[in-house]
Order: structure tokens, then sequence, then C-alpha cells
């Protein structure tokens, strides 16, 4: 949970960058936030290729966490969020998409969006980490089971692109 945490506040640094500073470049050319949606299309549209494409598989390996500090744990979700250029990506190409007023702030707007996906993240993981071992235990090796994850990211990826390109 240590970890869930440290990645859920990496997400508000993220959040905070779109906000701050995709807010301020939106509002002056509304051209540009087409131009993000159709890169965030686009690049949905790449993940749903290489998802497809790709030869890996799932990986479910225990590993050891003991002797490591709650706060060595949350400083490691942090630095793994917070640097991972996917993330930044993935926030500047989705948000803009799900803007939902012409009269509240973009940044209230950002912000507001922020929050529901750490939120909705927060419960997902939090549900991962308490049946993990279970999970984990059915799942590893199930060649079903990975093959229905990957036509899932698929799906869910196409599905945004599509809703990211006929959406105003």
């Amino acid at each position: 949970m240590a970890i869930v945490c440290g990645l859920i506040s990496g997400c508000f640094i993220h959040t905070s960058v779109v906000a701050f500073g995709l807010s301020s470049v939106i509002q002056s050319s509304i051209g540009l936030l087409f131009g993000l949606k159709l890169i965030g299309a686009f690049y949905l549209l790449y993940l749903a290729y290489y998802t497809y494409s790709s030869k890996k598989e799932l990986s479910i390996e225990k590993q050891s966490i003991n002797g490591k500090s709650l706060a060595r744990l949350f400083r490691r979700g942090f630095i793994m969020n917070v640097i991972n250029p996917k993330v930044s990506l993935f926030f500047m190409a989705f948000f803009p998409v799900f803007i939902f007023s012409k009269t509240i702030s973009l940044t209230v707007q950002f912000f507001s969006l922020g929050l529901l996906f750490m939120a909705t993240s927060f419960f997902i993981f939090t549900i991962i980490v308490f049946f993990s071992g279970y999970l984990s235990s059915i799942l590893r090796g199930n060649k079903r089971f990975e093959s229905i994850i990957k036509w899932c990211q698929i799906i869910v990826f196409l599905i945004i692109a599509i809703f990211i390109l006929i959406t105003n």
C-alpha cells in the first residue's frame, strides 16, 4: 500500500503540470487543443497496435520487500510514477478530451479530472494489493488470462482513441 500511495502522489505532480501548463497553452489556441486530441488518439492507436503485436508475456512474479521501510516503499512508488514519461503523455493526451465546461477554469477542470483519476486508481490498486496473493496463485502461468488482459487493453485503447476522434 505504501507503493500505491507513492504512485498516486506522483499522479498529483502530473496533474499539476497538465493543469498549469496545458491550460494556459490551450486557452491561447483552440487549434492546439485539436492537435493534442489527434496526437492523443494516434498515441492510443499506437499503444493498441503495440499491445497487439507484442510477444511479451504477462509476468506475475514474487518480489520480496522485507526490510524496506514504508517511507522507502512510498518513495519508490512516487519516483516510478514521476519519472515515467508515458504517464505524462497519457495525462496530456487524455485530459483535454474530457474538458467539461466552458465557464469553469481549465485548471480547475484538469485538477478535477486528476483527482477523479487518482481516486479511481487508488481504489483499483487497493483491491489489487489486498487480493494479489490469492490472484497471483490462480493467474500465474494462465495463458487464457494473459490473452484476455491483452485483448481488454487493445479494446480500451481503441475505444478511447475513437472517442477522442469523434468528440468536439
